[in-house]
């Protein structure tokens, strides 16, 4: 994780106010000194390396779980969103979103003939869509959504 990622005002204020409140509750002294390192980071409008990596945790949690919308408001969740976007792990997701809508794209102006939706585990989906001679399977969870087959 060597690049950069420069904070928009805002995503600076949210990334900002989330990591002191957390750093208030936290109670582990690693933890609490990877949150200092984060706030001085965000401070300066820019993150790489280690703090970044603390950002998209904070990030991930808070926007899971509802937290920053409750706090920020839509546009706090947006900043947040947008600065998650464009750390690894958002990028990664962002990836395989298009990787997905690619292969999606392949069954556009066909017929559906099947879709089945099946839970594989714990927040872990399998979606297939069948069209006359096609099927594509997609795997939907926390690591983003895949394509898992294509058939002919």
């Amino acid at each position: 994780m060597s690049s950069a990622v420069h904070l928009s005002e805002q995503a600076q204020e949210v990334a900002l106010a989330e990591a002191q409140a957390v750093r208030a509750l936290a109670s582990g002294e690693e933890y609490r000194g990877r949150l200092a390192d984060l706030i001085a980071a965000v401070g300066d409008g820019l993150v790489q390396g280690e703090e970044a990596a603390t950002l998209e945790e904070l990030l991930e949690l808070g926007l899971q779980s509802g937290r920053i919308r409750a706090r920020y408001g839509p546009g706090g969740e947006q900043a947040a969103l947008s600065l998650y976007r464009r750390l690894p792990r958002g990028a990664e997701l962002t990836q395989s979103a298009r990787e997905v809508t690619a292969a999606l794209r392949a069954l556009e102006g066909r017929e559906l003939g099947s879709v089945e939706l099946t839970a594989v585990g714990p927040g872990a989906f399998a979606l297939s869509l069948a069209t006359g001679g096609l099927e594509v399977s997609l795997r939907l969870d926390r690591q983003g959504a895949r394509v898992s087959s294509v058939g002919i």
